[in-house]
């Protein structure tokens, strides 16, 4: 009995040569396997090459902003054209154009200094426009156009600016953020 007391007493020590070569074999074939990824977020950049100043000058290029304003805010009617009634808070309406069912909504469109409450007359001006600044365009690029509706408008109100947009001929077309409601 005395040696299985003996074989109790005595100490357990665990060799440490074993566990650090498996370490440094683990590292060594982390760092073998590792594959390096491009940057996702990269954008290529094309910078001039010489140092200095440029010697030409680039010509800025205008957009055509087109401005929509709601003058009148009309009359909301339910989309069969009966008068709108909100009971439910979920109805849906649109904003009245036949002056026979009251009061109409009036847009105001801008365009270059120019303004007009007519679509058709905007469409009109959009189309002239383009055509003097595709002749001044450098070959390849488009004329940019932005469309900046103001507060009170809706996209019902700003989807046929687009349409006449389009229909004129521009294709690079942005759009304004939101403004502040005291913008108007």
């Amino acid at each position: 009995m005395s040696m299985i007391q003996d074989l109790n007493n005595e100490e357990v020590e665990m060799e440490m040569t074993p566990m650090i070569d498996v370490t440094f074999l683990l590292l060594i074939f982390f760092m073998v396997t590792l594959k390096f990824k491009t940057l996702e977020g990269k954008l290529s950049a094309y910078l001039p090459k010489d140092v200095g100043v440029n010697s030409t000058e680039a010509e800025p290029i205008e957009k055509v902003e087109v401005l929509v304003r709601v003058r009148v805010e009309g009359r909301k009617v339910t989309p069969d054209g009966l008068p709108y009634v909100d009971e439910t808070g979920k109805s849906r309406f649109v904003w009245n154009r036949d002056p026979a069912l009251g009061e109409v909504r009036v847009l105001e469109y801008s365009v270059m200094n120019k303004k007009t409450n007519d679509l058709k007359e905007l469409a009109q001006t959009l189309k002239r426009i383009f055509r003097e600044r595709e002749k001044l365009m450098p070959d390849g690029k488009k004329v940019p156009a932005t469309i900046d509706p103001r507060f009170g408008t809706v996209y019902g109100d700003v989807v046929p600016v687009l349409d006449a947009a389009i229909d004129a001929g521009l294709t690079d077309i942005t759009f304004v953020g939101a403004y502040d409601e005291t913008v108007k």
